[in-house]
């Protein structure tokens, strides 16, 4: 009698966890998908009289989650990350810089304001809408990231950009207090570019 029992329980279970996994995949899978959706846009590379410029955008970045978030007094900080490679035939490619920056964002409450700090800017910018806010958090406009005097003539170069709401948005134990914060995380692929200078 206790065997039987001991077995109709275990075949329960045999059949309940499964079921228990399709259900927690099925309610989350989409959101998931939605924090994995930010990409770049817009990329180009263009240059000045003497440094290389970077242009980009970073599309679908902002969640709800995040804007309650960075209404309730949580900072987000996105990084992008740059590396310049120059192609070399016949072997590896030679990465030549990298550099990471960040653009964060904070909300005054009591101003009604959104302060965006952009590290390739000197300063940060005051501003009252929302969308300007994600915009000048979400673009690069001229970042000069490379001197033109220390390249070769006649050489390929590659440009490797991605970008990611940086771990240190969150402060030590909010991502206890915060339902499912780390659906709000997201980083892009690389993307290239190559270039012939």
């Amino acid at each position: 009698m206790f065997l039987k029992s001991a077995l109709k329980r275990i075949q329960l279970a045999k059949l309940f966890y499964p079921v228990l996994f399709l259900i927690v995949v099925a309610v989350f899978q989409p959101l998931q998908l939605r924090a994995q959706e930010a990409t770049i846009t817009d990329f180009t590379v263009s240059n000045s009289e003497n440094q290389l410029l970077l242009y980009l955008s970073l599309q679908d970045c902002f969640t709800d989650e995040m804007e309650t978030a960075i209404h309730n007094g949580i900072p987000a900080t996105f990084t992008f990350y740059v590396e310049l490679y120059q192609i070399r035939k016949g072997w590896p490619d030679k990465k030549i810089s990298s550099r990471n920056f960040n653009h964060i964002m904070d909300y005054d409450s009591l101003k009604k304001e959104y302060r965006i700090q952009r590290a390739e800017k000197k300063g940060h910018k005051l501003t009252s809408s929302l969308a300007e806010a994600k915009t000048l958090m979400s673009e690069i406009n001229g970042f000069e990231f490379f001197p033109l005097a220390q390249l070769d003539a006649d050489s390929e170069y590659m440009v490797k950009v991605k970008a990611k709401l940086a771990k240190k948005t969150l402060p030590l134990y909010f991502h206890y207090l915060i339902p499912f914060s780390s659906l709000w995380d997201f980083e892009t692929d690389w993307h290239k570019l190559v270039f012939h200078f």
